[in-house]
């Protein structure tokens, strides 16, 4: 059973993916209504394929020109393996692959929720949560699917399918690493292309449609409302779809590099405990594969009886799924953990006198995962706070919307800062407990936990904009007015989801981060990030710097393509008789053209900015001659400053967006200001619709690119650092002395000590301590710098530039250009000179 644990998450995987095809085929079996709503719906439809198809040759081209990079780079880079770029190119395939089902399904299961509108709210509710729970299953199914199967595949390549050494394994996750590398680049690019394509149809459908022209959202005269319908979809589904699945891959990789440092830590003692020694690699997986079967569970008991129900019941029912799913995770997560783990393990803390190492239990392991469940749970509810229709800081921002636009912003903007505090606390709660609890990899686990549900998670959110679709094809079609307000309830519940669920990512960025920047500290052989020097704490401040520029990037491509859409909206409003008098068909295909053209053409500066940055710091001081420890120090202040101000610029771009929005919509209901009612199409109405203009880049573009560029950062940190470190393990011996672990090739670790000096039993070139090497034939302690080496008989460190010359006091001729068959085995190497 134990040595079959490595294929559970597989299987896991297989039948989320099996069950995913199952609910496809229901969905797609239901009525998709009459002749027109299957015209517009096949409008959008056709729309979000062309951005698709768009978006993908370019990506080709992006994933093409890294591919190359890698493969040069692991062909001159001795500790880089060439199969990491394998490894990219399938995790960049997987997760295009999973963000084109999200669309698919999302864009066919519109049309079918409006038409089970027309005579069920239950039925509605059904099919476009079904839709949602394809979309989830499908992006968790593949992350698992893919990760584990290239772990398999390298653990057998590298290891043979049998533990052998902690190095080794290591060399696995770094390889593996391109995996998620490539993931969280197509997330990267389907986040910012997205986010830029739905708020440029957005806030020219309402600037000029709503404000202007005094017509309806979603009113078929608009000509920006298809591609308006479109941006959900590429937003939204595939967009969103595309960060879970970078952050769900991230997490577990991060997780099974910390655990790899659990066994080093432990020793050889652990291998005693089962499942091939490497339990601490495997658990993060096993938490992932489980919550898949989980998701579905969750999935199939979200639903509703009654045809009367309002938003309280629709989203009561999705809180039951939610939290059931959370509870069978926190089951099986306890069941996992003291199966899979020792009783008791060693683990380091940083920082602390000594070794560092403490003895800490498997419950204290399980604490952890507990933590992680509690901060998605309650992450939602601060967020639902800041953003929910009838809420204290939503009600303020309507208030304040009478006096104008520019006090509707100001409201905005400060409920977006003041809801950082109580985020943060609870993220730094949530990593200063799991750390106290286990260490780095307890941090990581916290966040495995989370991110199990995933699937659920994916579910309530991709449910939303196939409801707001859904709502869009009614009024377009010219519905029942009963369709529109049924459509309207799921579109209501639709609007929280997607603001929590924005949450959510930030959550699982914020500890994926964390985790892998422990996985860069490990990886470099660093013992951390000295702010007192000065190269370090620069670094830190750039890091810090780069999420607002990344924002201002985001913002202004919107700010662009909005101007293009709005342009052309007035133009055709002009020169097409009889559009508002509703004869005149509007050209819906240019201003969908204009928003994919514009995003495609916009989104490659951000995305330059966020890969190019780290890798200039990386190599860049390395061509000047810097040594690769304050290099790689230098990294990781860049990595922690971005993550520390993308984070926060996350949370207030999503939660001030989101309350905007929600502002905006309590119009429709009405409002009381100042003792009178007041509706849509009044001045505080318009006022807020621009303060909802503002908000919108903020919650759909750059606000939620923020999470990818954490990520990413962190993951392009993770690739270079055995560059930087030299491949090698940071380590200590049984007398807890440092020492740097060889470097791929060498059949034993053999390096020690501050001088270089090998072991006896290397065979082969592979001392690393700042780049230095013992040559073949290597049998007894020999290194010294830059290659030199001393003939037998010498009793003292003589070897001298160039080794031309003996230092005063040999006593005899003693230095030499190739390594001698014989070597003093009583060589002190404390008398060695580095």
């Amino acid at each position: 059973m134990e040595s079959m644990i490595i294929y559970m998450p597989i299987a896991a995987a297989l039948i989320g993916l099996v069950y995913m095809l199952v609910k496809k085929s229901w969905v797609m079996k239901q009525d998709a209504g009459d002749g027109k709503m299957k015209e517009i719906s096949d409008h959008i439809y056709q729309g979000a394929l062309a951005f698709l198809r768009a978006e993908y040759r370019l990506l080709l081209i992006f994933v093409l020109v890294v591919s190359v990079l890698l493969a040069v780079v692991s062909y001159f880079v001795e500790t880089t393996h060439w199969l990491i770029v394998i490894a990219f190119i399938f995790g960049a395939l997987f997760s295009a692959f999973a963000g084109n089902i999200g669309m698919k399904i999302a864009t066919k299961t519109n049309v079918r929720t409006t038409q089970a509108a027309r005579t069920s709210l239950p039925k509605a509710l059904k099919i476009s949560f079904g839709g949602g729970a394809v979309m989830g299953l499908g992006v968790a199914g593949l992350a698992v699917l893919g990760l584990t199967a290239f772990f398999i595949v390298f653990y057998q390549f590298f290891m043979d399918g049998t533990w052998d050494t902690v190095e080794n394994m290591t060399i696995v996750l770094e390889t593996l690493a391109g995996f998620s590398l490539g993931a969280e680049s197509i997330a990267l690019f389907a986040r910012v292309g997205g986010g830029i394509y739905t708020k440029a149809a957005d806030v020219g459908a309402d600037l000029v449609g709503k404000v202007e022209a005094g017509i309806p959202e979603d009113d078929p005269r608009n000509p920006a409302t298809i591609a308006d319908n479109v941006g959900d979809n590429v937003g939204d589904v595939a967009g969103m779809g595309a960060d879970l699945f970078g952050s769900y891959v991230a997490t577990v990789l991060a997780a099974m590099v910390l655990g790899n440092y659990v066994i080093r830590d432990m020793g050889g003692d652990i291998v005693a405990s089962g499942f091939g020694g490497i339990g601490p690699v495997l658990l993060p997986m096993a938490i992932a594969g489980v919550g898949i079967i989980i998701s579905m569970i969750g999935t199939m008991i979200v639903k509703i009886k009654s045809n009367e129900a309002k938003e309280k019941q629709v989203m009561g029912a999705l809180n039951v799924g939610n939290w059931v799913s959370i509870a069978l995770v926190a089951i099986s997560c306890y069941v996992l953990v003291m199966w899979m783990l020792p009783e008791t393990m060693k683990m380091k803390f940083f920082g602390e006198a000594g070794d560092g190492l403490r003895d800490i239990s498997s419950m204290r392991v399980f604490g952890a995962t507990i933590i992680g469940l509690i901060v998605g749970a309650v992450i939602s509810s601060v967020t639902e706070y800041y953003t929910g229709l009838g809420k204290k800081p939503i009600l303020k921002i309507v208030q304040q919307s009478s006096t104008g636009a520019g006090t509707n912003i100001i409201a905005g903007l400060a409920t977006g800062m003041i809801s950082t505090f109580p985020t943060v606390l609870l993220f730094a709660g949530a990593i200063w407990s799991s750390y106290a609890l286990a260490g780095f990899y307890g941090v990581a686990l916290a966040a495995s936990a989370m991110m199990a549900t995933t699937a659920m998670q994916l579910a309530i959110d991709a449910f939303g904009p196939i409801a707001d679709n859904a709502g869009g094809i009614a009024e377009m079609s010219e519905q029942e007015p009963i369709v529109r307000e049924r459509t309207d309830i799921l579109d209501s519940v639709g609007n929280t989801t997607a603001a929590t669920g924005k949450g959510f990512a930030i959550a699982s960025a914020a500890l994926t981060s964390l985790a892998l920047f422990a996985a860069y500290v490990t990886f470099t052989g660093i013992d951390g990030i000295n702010i007192f020097k000065a190269p370090v704490l620069a670094m830190l401040f750039v890091g810090g710097m780069v999420p607002v520029v990344f924002s201002a990037l985001a913002m202004n491509a919107v700010g662009k393509a909005a101007m293009e859409m709005v342009k052309e909206v007035r133009r055709q409003f002009k020169s097409i008789p009889g559009i508002m008098e509703g004869t005149g068909k509007p050209e819906y295909d240019k201003c969908v053209d204009i928003s994919t053209k514009a995003s495609l053409r916009q989104m490659m500066l951000p995305g330059v900015l966020t890969i190019g940055f780290p890798l200039v710091i990386a190599f860049l001081p390395l061509a000047f001659g810097m040594d690769n420890m304050i290099v790689a120090e230098m990294l990781g202040g860049y990595m922690a400053g971005v993550t520390v101000s993308g984070v926060l610029w996350a949370i207030f771009q999503n939660n001030a967006g989101g309350a905007w929005d929600n502002a905006k919509k309590s119009f429709e209901a009405g409002v009381e200001i100042d003792g009178e009612m007041t509706f849509k199409g009044s001045d505080a109405h318009k006022a807020a619709v621009t303060g909802d203009t503002v908000g919108d880049p903020f919650k759909d573009t750059s606000g939620p690119s923020m999470n990818i560029l954490i990520k990413l950062t962190c993951l392009i940190g993770l690739v270079v650092a055995p560059i930087l470190g030299g491949g090698h393990m940071h380590n200590t011996n049984n007398d807890g002395i440092e020492q740097h672990v060889c470097a791929p090739g060498c059949e034993n670790p053999c390096c020690a000590g501050e001088e270089s000096v090998c072991k006896p039993g290397c065979t082969k070139a592979c001392c690393a301590k700042k780049e230095k090497t013992c040559e073949p034939g290597c049998t007894k302690a020999c290194c010294v710098k830059k290659e030199k080496t001393c003939e037998p008989g010498c009793t003292k460190a003589c070897c001298a530039k160039k080794e031309k010359t003996c230092e005063p006091g040999c006593t005899k001729a003693c230095c030499t250009d190739s390594i001698s068959d014989q070597v003093n085995t009583e060589l002190d190497t404390a008398d060695i000179k580095d």
